[in-house]
């Protein structure tokens, strides 16, 4: 069970880590589509943070089971509110990897549990 848990969590913490990566480059893409979600600019520093603390915790959380599952809560949050503001208007498309990313984010609370 504990490799399942080092795979997801490897796994999420790159995603994460690309992601902060992508937004703090404010790429074309990534600014656009902000925008269109209703992002305010001044947002974005709030989001990289969030997703570099959630890798960093998720990672962390692999030595220690409590700040692993707290981590992993948050980016159950974080993820749920992207699905819900792409919902908002109504880009299905693009709530689908939120909807993923929220998946594997609960899968990494059950895992973190199962093994402490």
């Amino acid at each position: 069970m504990f490799v399942s848990l080092a795979v997801v969590t490897v796994f999420m913490s790159a995603l994460l880590l690309v992601s902060a990566g992508a937004k703090s480059l404010r790429t074309r893409h990534i600014t656009e589509q902000m925008s269109t979600l209703g992002v305010p600019k001044r947002m974005m520093a709030l989001l990289i943070g969030a997703q570099i603390a959630g890798a960093a915790g998720v990672i962390a959380g692999l030595r220690w089971g409590p700040v692993g599952i707290a981590a992993a809560i948050g980016l159950t949050l974080y993820f749920a509110g992207a699905v819900a503001f792409h919902l908002r208007v109504g880009d299905r498309k693009g709530a689908s990897p939120a909807v993923v990313l929220t998946a594997a984010s609960v899968a990494l609370i059950v895992l973190r549990a199962a093994t402490l």
